[in-house]
C-alpha cells in the first residue's frame, strides 16, 4: 500500500465504526430513558403490531371494569327502590288482612283505606324518584321503555362483551297503577254451578271475538261421586281445568262464598273473546252473567278485602322474581369485573415483555457501546495523525 494523504483508509473505516457505535449507543440512551424497548416500529415492526393491539385491550379492559362497577350500582339502586316496595306491599297485605274481618265498622275500613292509599302515592313517588344519573329504574321508561339496560363489560364490540339488565319486571309505576286503578278480579263469564244436580257428561263453550266463533266440547267429564257426580264447585272446575280440549281455549276460576265455599265457575277465553252466557251443554250449570270484577283495592267489604289479599299477592311475587333477577346480575357483574381484572393483568403483563426494556440488559449494551465510542474517538485521532509522515518528506 503506498503513502497517500487523500486517501485516509485507516480513518474512514474508524469513523464508519465510529459512527454504527454512536447509533447504538444512541438507541440505548433512548431505551433506558423511555423504559421501553419498542419507541418507533424500526425498533420491532411485528412486536409494534402486538403491543399496540394489547395497549388497546388494556385500555378497554380497564373502562370495561368501570362500566361493571356501575352497573352494580344501578342494580344495586333498583334494589334499594325494590326492597322498600316489598316493605310497602307487606304493610298493605297485612292492612288488606286486617280488612277481610267483619268486626271492622265503616270508619275502621275507611281508616284502612286512607292508609292504603297513601302506600299507593308513595309507590308512585318511589318509582319516579329512584334513578341513577338521571334515568329512572323503576317506572318502565328505562332502555327507551324496553325496560332493558345494556353494559359494556368487555373491551370488544361483540355480544359476548354485554350484559343487559332487564328491568321490566320492575316497574313499580306499574305496581301502583294496578293497585290504584287496575281489575283486581278475574273478568270472563260466570256460571252458578248446583253440585246436586251437575253429573258425569260433556260440556260446550263458546267464545267470540272478532266476529269469529270458538267452540270447545269437553270429553267426558266425571266427579269422584256417585255415578261420577261432582262433590263441589272445586271438582267441576278441576276436571274442566285436565281436559285438554278445554284447556287449550278457555280459563276456570272458581267464585267462592264469604266462608270460602265455590258457588259458581268464571270461564274467560284465552283469546280475550266474550265467553258466550248461554247455558252450556251440562246439567246443573245455569246462564251465565258478566263475572264481577273489582276496580282497584277496595277495604269495605270482606269480599273486596279477600280480593285484595289475592292482588298484592301478585305484585309481591313479581317484586320478588324482580329482586331475584336484579340479585343474580349483581353476582353476574362481580364475577365480570374479577374476570376483566385478572384479563387486563395478564394481557398488561404481555405487553410488558414485549415493549419494555430491560435494564440490566440494555445497561450492559450501553456500557459497551460507551467505551466503543470513547475508543472509536481515540483511534480516529490516531487515524487522521497517520499521515503526518508525509510532512518529513517534504522538508
Amino acid at each position: 500500500m503506498g503513502f497517500q494523504i487523500n486517501t485516509n483508509l485507516a480513518a474512514n473505516n474508524t469513523y464508519r465504526n465510529l459512527n454504527s457505535t454512536q447509533n447504538s449507543l444512541s438507541s440505548s440512551l433512548e431505551k433506558l430513558s423511555s423504559g421501553l424497548r419498542i419507541n418507533r416500529a424500526a425498533d420491532d415492526a411485528a412486536g409494534l403490531a402486538i403491543s399496540e393491539g394489547l395497549k388497546s385491550q388494556v385500555g378497554g379492559l380497564t373502562v370495561a371494569a368501570r362500566n361493571a362497577q356501575d352497573g352494580v350500582s344501578v342494580v344495586q339502586t333498583a334494589e334499594g327502590g325494590l326492597t322498600e316496595t316489598q316493605s310497602i306491599l307487606q304493610r298493605m297485605r297485612d292492612l288488606a288482612v286486617q280488612a277481610g274481618n267483619d268486626s271492622n265498622n265503616d270508619d275502621s275500613r275507611k281508616a284502612i283505606s286512607t292508609e292504603v292509599s297513601s302506600l299507593t302515592d308513595e309507590l308512585t313517588r318511589i318509582s319516579s324518584s329512584t334513578n341513577f344519573n338521571g334515568i329512572n329504574l323503576l317506572d318502565g321508561s328505562a332502555g327507551g321503555g324496553s325496560g332493558k339496560l345494556a353494559f359494556q363489560v368487555g373491551a370488544n364490540g361483540d355480544a359476548a362483551s354485554q350484559i343487559t339488565v332487564d328491568l321490566s319486571g320492575a316497574n313499580v309505576k306499574s305496581i301502583a297503577t294496578t293497585l290504584a286503578s287496575g281489575t283486581t278480579a278475574t273478568g270472563g263469564t260466570s256460571f252458578t254451578v248446583d253440585t246436586t244436580a251437575v253429573t258425569s257428561g260433556t260440556a260446550t263453550f263458546s267464545s267470540v271475538k272478532g266476529g269469529v266463533t270458538t267452540s270447545v266440547t269437553t270429553g267426558t267429564l266425571s266427579g269422584t261421586g256417585t255415578g261420577g257426580s261432582f262433590k263441589s264447585v272445586d271438582e267441576y272446575a278441576t276436571a274442566l281445568t285436565n281436559d285438554a280440549s278445554f284447556s287449550s281455549k278457555f280459563a276456570v276460576t272458581v267464585e267462592k262464598d264469604a266462608n270460602g265455599a265455590g258457588t259458581g265457575i268464571v270461564v274467560t277465553a284465552k283469546d280475550g273473546g266474550a265467553v258466550d252466557t248461554t247455558a252450556p251443554a251440562a246439567a246443573g250449570l245455569g246462564t251465565g252473567s258478566a263475572a264481577p270484577s273489582t276496580v282497584g283495592i277496595k277495604f269495605d267489604t270482606a269480599a273486596h278485602a279477600q280480593a285484595a289479599i289475592t292482588a298484592i299477592d301478585a305484585q309481591i311475587t313479581a317484586v320478588s322474581t324482580a329482586r331475584a333477577g336484579i340479585g343474580a346480575v349483581q353476582n353476574r357483574f362481580n364475577h365480570a369485573i374479577n374476570v376483566t381484572n385478572v384479563a387486563q393483568e395478564n394481557l398488561t403483563a404481555a405487553q410488558s415483555r414485549i415493549t419494555d426494556t430491560d435494564m440490566a440488559q440494555e445497561m450492559v449494551k450501553y456500557t459497551r457501546a460507551n467505551i466503543l465510542s470513547q475508543a472509536g474517538t481515540a483511534m480516529l485521532a490516531q487515524a487522521n495523525q497517520s499521515t503526518q509522515g508525509v510532512l518529513s518528506l517534504l522538508r
